[in-house]
């Protein structure tokens, strides 16, 4: 393969990758049956769930193509197309609330946040093991099994899917 059509299978998968992580159709499918018993503000969690969904990606790329040339260039290309998404979502939102906000270092603070969880965490085997519990704190209620349950499923599902679909392309 050429080096252009290297690059623009790579912008594609960069592309894809992008466009299922802002993709809020799983968002609302947990949000939908996250139970009516949790303790949570609910607004929190679906706030988190997207952001968990978005570092999860990225971090998916990461784990799934650890030793594939091909990593670099394409977290690249992902977290390029992250930033200005992020970009425009927080000079609209920064109009709406009447401050500045920076969602792309909301991004960068949470997937710095779960990565040192999992490096401080190694005894806990799967990382899902990790996400959940940092996921119901981050949402306010680390007791929240629901909650808990809720950050997990978007872990696991996001990681099965970018797997899945890596392995289609690579």
């Amino acid at each position: 393969m050429d080096k252009e059509n290297e690059l623009s299978e790579i912008e594609k998968a960069g592309k894809d990758l992008f466009d299922f992580a802002i993709d809020r159709e799983d968002v609302k499918y947990l949000m939908a049956n996250l139970a009516g018993e949790a303790d949570i503000d609910r607004n929190t969690v679906e706030y988190e769930l997207q952001i968990l969904k978005i570092v999860s990606v990225g971090w998916s790329v990461s784990y799934c193509l650890e030793n594939n040339p091909y990593k670099t260039p394409l977290l690249e290309f992902y977290w390029t197309r992250i930033r200005e998404f992020a970009g425009r979502l927080s000079e609209t939102s920064g109009l709406i609330a009447g401050a500045p906000i920076d969602y792309f270092q909301t991004l960068k603070d949470r997937l710095d946040h779960y990565v040192s969880s999992m490096a401080d965490k190694t005894n806990a085997g799967d990382p899902v093991n990790v996400i959940g519990p940092e996921f119901a704190a981050l949402c306010g209620n680390a007791d929240d099994i629901f909650t808990l349950l809720a950050g997990s499923k978007m872990f696991s599902n996001t990681i099965a899917r970018v797997n899945g679909y890596l392995e289609t392309v690579t």
